[in-house]
């Protein structure tokens, strides 16, 4: 779990924000990650999943990467489900195998986070890496060249507490929809991968 809006100021970073609950929201993602994988470029894609089912409001990350997994995407590469949890245990090896399994992937990571009440239920999304673990004061790894915070519950007071106490209901709502929005982007990409040089410029199929 890392702590929203903590490694970067609103200059260097644009965020956008999609609300679980909004019919749209598995469209919205996609439409948002497909825009920032531009830079990707045939790099290899890999989604990181952080967390673990040994917290509540810290299992998004792993049921986002259970449920993908069920999905058997095309072009995605994930990391991080429930059996197998990219956490702050194993964190440093788990991106250093990436690293040599894929040659210079571009990393979404994506991770649970607390905010403002207003926030809650909500995916913050954003160019550039997340720092898990400082929203309970642990020291790791920045992760990611894309981030997704899921803000599963009110940041501020007992942090760690709070986290363990963070409603199922919520965390599995959410990750049923960041899975979706990530499977359509799964294939949106795995589409244009496939179209030639002059269809990707006109657009047609």
């Amino acid at each position: 779990m890392n702590r929203k809006g903590g490694l970067f100021s609103s200059q260097e970073r644009v965020k956008q924000y999609v609300s679980h609950t909004d019919a749209a929201a598995a469209k919205q993602i996609q439409t948002i990650l497909s825009s920032s994988l531009r830079k990707a470029a045939g790099k290899p894609i890999v989604v990181v999943c952080i967390g673990t089912d040994r917290s509540t409001g810290d299992s998004l990350g792993p049921l986002v990467g259970m449920k993908l997994k069920q999905m058997q995407l095309s072009r995605f590469h994930v990391y991080g489900t429930l059996s197998d949890p990219v956490h702050a245990v194993n964190m440093k090896d788990k991106i250093n195998d990436i690293q040599k399994l894929h040659k210079n992937p571009f990393i979404i990571a994506v991770d649970a986070c607390l905010g403002r009440v207003k926030s809650v239920g909500s995916f913050q999304i954003g160019d550039g890496p997340l720092k898990p673990g400082a929203g309970v004061q642990k020291d790791l790894p920045e992760v990611g060249d894309l981030h997704i915070n899921g803000i599963v519950n009110v940041s501020g007071f007992m942090e760690y507490f709070v986290l363990q106490n963070t409603r199922l209901h919520l965390v599995m709502n959410m990750a049923n929809v960041l899975a979706e929005g990530l499977s359509l982007t799964d294939r949106t990409e795995w589409r244009q991968e496939r179209l030639s040089p002059l269809q990707r410029l006109t657009g047609r199929i």
